[in-house]
């Protein structure tokens, strides 16, 4: 009698973690990353190279440490989306197909993939930090906590995105299609420009936006803009619905085969 489909994905592999987070893919997933250069220069080097742009030319302390949280953001938002976006590489070369053979349920598959793009985010997140202490940049202490610790946990809502395009474009088309998108929502979320200099129209349409939320927090201990109930609502509810959204197309993608 054959083996039945469902029965070669029910069964328990032996070795194979069963809980909520993969880390043995964590961790395959995270050396991959650091191995490729491109993603490495568009996620830490291109940070930098804004900042210096626009951030360490500022006179005032204040203002250089307001641009290096933004692009700390910035970096790990891009590094978040890539890490995610790999997916359609990964369903390009059949890789996820062979993980359907395994035990790996929806749920850990995403939440593996969301936990390695946070590690990845979090490099760039440090060195952004590092150079801007360096070149002068000056707050109170607390806006270095919060900014960093926010522009790291928010990236999460970042990750989710990237999946959920992974499994909607080709895989030579996915960071082309969002390169441009990360950067229209990071002037959208005051990355860019502060919030507070948008028209009230703009102000309110902003504050819909995926990185809104992120953006806001991540400046709080350095200014108060915006709400920040508000600015948490939107971080919790982009990040539940990217989620649900990469979790439902990985199951319609699943279902194809």
């Amino acid at each position: 009698m054959s083996t039945t489909p469902a029965a070669v994905t029910s069964a328990p592999a032996p070795g194979v973690p069963r809980g909520l987070v993969n880390p043995v893919y964590v961790r395959l997933d995270v050396k991959r990353v650091l191995r490729n250069r491109r993603t490495l220069i568009f996620t830490v080097v291109m940070p930098i190279v804004f900042y210096f742009a626009f951030g360490a030319s500022q006179s005032s302390a204040d203002a250089k440490g307001y641009v290096m949280l933004s692009f700390a953001v910035y970096g790990a938002m891009v590094a978040a989306t890539s890490v995610g976006a790999s997916v359609a590489v990964e369903r390009a070369s059949g890789w996820s197909r062979q993980l359907r053979l395994t035990p790996m349920r929806p749920a850990t598959y995403v939440a593996s993939k969301v936990i390695a793009a946070a590690s990845i985010a979090f490099v760039p997140v440090v060195v952004e930090l590092v150079i801007g202490a360096v070149t002068g940049a000056r707050m109170p202490a607390r806006a270095w906590v919060i900014g960093g610790l926010v522009a790291w946990i928010g990236s999460l809502v970042f990750a989710a995105l990237g999946l959920a395009i992974g499994y909607l474009v080709p895989s030579e088309n996915a960071m082309q299609v969002m390169g441009p998108v990360l950067a229209l929502l990071a002037l959208m979320g005051g990355l860019f420009v502060p919030i507070s200099l948008f028209s009230h129209g703009l102000q309110t349409v902003a504050s819909f936006t995926p990185a809104y939320g992120v953006g806001i927090l991540a400046h709080w201990g350095l200014e108060h803009s915006g709400s920040f109930v508000g600015a948490v609502a939107n971080l919790v509810v982009w990040t539940v619905l990217f989620g649900a959204a990469a979790a439902w197309l990985f199951r319609r993608d699943t279902g194809r085969v």
